[in-house]
């Protein structure tokens, strides 16, 4: 008998419609791979996140179905309006400082925090349709934007570290962790479970990677099997649409709102153009095409979480996760979405995923993204000096938005001082100003 050939089902047919797949040199299945390994390096955020919020005085339950659906609505969105592998969800730094330095503090009730957040958004929102976002992007330099991939490389690295208990701050300082607890063991063992995967070039390495790791940590008491596997979403009453807009107006307020607006500017700048460029998505010049889109639906994701009752969102740097394993278009989101409009139901499977098993794949992922290092020009040290700034502040500091700023700070100070004012944009001045205003903030 003749063999038959495959045919393209009417499913692939419309997803190659909507995501253009082959002109991304990508397919379902990798898509479909790539969103699921996004989803199990960022499922925590539906516990820590809440968790940290709760330290404000909001409700805990309330907060974990918000997280859940914020993130869901906010990167499928992503997916179909901008084609791209990004996941967003509630920024990880902007929630403690609305819990701990706002709430906590004194400064602020949770409800007016929300009005912050809300008014932050409605600023983003505004300069993105102006195309003032995107304008500040390209003031950029390339030498900083070429040493974003390495920055995110090490920054996200260090986060699979600090996860697995493998290195630990003390005293101001980083020192390596207790290795010998379970979780830094177990962590071990999924290191070199994936890396096995990926020296033998295994499809998939990461998630295998994620899901053996989780199930080794059965037998050793990491990785809990919950008593019910389904679960019924409670009532989101208590958080959503209760803000204080008018409370937040005032001057006072003025300073931490634009903390909540350089923080997240920065980040999702730099996850945008880190994890772009280990897609690659970036142009000769180190920019995103089409970077207003993401901006977009960034701005549009920390207005609307800021009504359903929940701090700042923002485009999430384990997206290179996804990135990693082939993801490169909407559709590697668009599953990211799906798995967690389906956490509202099923939340205690994704709360099984231990952190010992994601931080693995987090570290190895942070070396992939360090080949962007080799495009920073280290012949010229004023195009160095920043670039290094720049990745040495996100990595100590552990925080894009630091590395980024000072990175800028460095270069206009840099070409000043060395005489090659020409080679400073005018806008750079410009923008060094509310930079500077924001460490002196800090």
């Amino acid at each position: 008998m003749p063999e038959s050939k495959p045919t393209s089902s009417p499913q692939n047919g419309i997803l190659e419609k909507w995501f253009h797949l082959k002109e991304n040199n990508t397919d379902v299945n990798t898509e479909i791979l790539a969103g699921l390994v996004t989803f199990m390096t960022m499922a925590y955020v539906v516990i820590v996140h809440p968790a940290i919020l709760s330290g404000a005085g909001m409700p805990m339950q309330p907060l974990v179905v918000v997280t859940a659906l914020i993130t869901a609505v906010s990167t499928i969105f992503m997916a179909f309006y901008t084609n791209r592998p990004f996941a967003l969800a509630p920024a990880m730094g902007s929630n403690a400082f609305f819990a701990y330095a706002i709430v906590a503090e004194g400064l602020a009730t949770w409800q007016q925090a929300l009005g912050m957040v809300f008014i932050s958004g409605i600023v983003f929102l505004i300069l993105t349709i102006m195309g003032l976002r995107e304008a500040i992007v390209n003031l950029v330099p390339r030498s900083i934007k070429v040493s974003v991939g390495a920055a995110v490389g090490l920054f996200i690295a260090q986060l699979g570290f600090s996860n697995a208990g493998l290195v630990t701050a003390r005293d101001g300082l980083l020192r390596i962790g207790d290795i010998k607890q379970p979780e830094a063991i177990l962590a071990i063992i999924g290191f070199f479970l994936i890396a096995m995967l990926m020296a033998l070039k295994i499809k998939g390495a990461l998630l295998w990677g994620i899901l053996g790791t989780t199930i080794i940590g059965i037998p050793m008491g990491i990785t809990q099997i919950p008593d019910t596997f389904i679960s019924t979403p409670p009532g989101i009453g208590e958080i959503v649409l209760q803000l204080d807009i008018l409370g937040s107006l005032r001057l006072m307020f003025i300073p931490l709102m634009f903390t909540f607006f350089a923080g997240d500017f920065f980040s999702t700048m730099g996850t945008l153009l880190g994890v772009g460029g280990k897609a690659g998505l970036l142009d000769e010049h180190g920019d995103l095409p089409g970077i207003e889109r993401p901006f977009l639906v960034d701005a549009l994701a920390t207005t609307f979480g800021s009504l359903l009752g929940t701090s700042t969102v923002t485009t999430y740097i384990e997206s290179a996760s996804g990135v990693e394993e082939g993801g490169r278009t909407g559709l590697t989101a668009l599953v990211t979405g799906l798995v967690f409009a389906l956490m509202l139901f099923f939340t205690p499977v994704a709360t099984m995923i231990p952190g010992a098993a994601t931080a693995p794949a987090l570290i190895l992922i942070g070396l992939l993204m360090m080949p962007a290092i080799v495009s920073i020009d280290f012949d010229d040290f004023t195009e160095s000096l920043p670039a290094f700034i720049t990745i040495v502040f996100t990595a100590f500091t552990f925080n894009l938005a630091n590395g980024i700023s000072l990175g800028i700070i460095t270069f206009v100070l840099v070409k000043l001082l060395s005489g090659r004012r020409a080679e400073i944009p005018a806008g750079l001045y410009v923008l060094c100003l509310p930079l500077i205003y924001y460490f002196y903030l800090l």
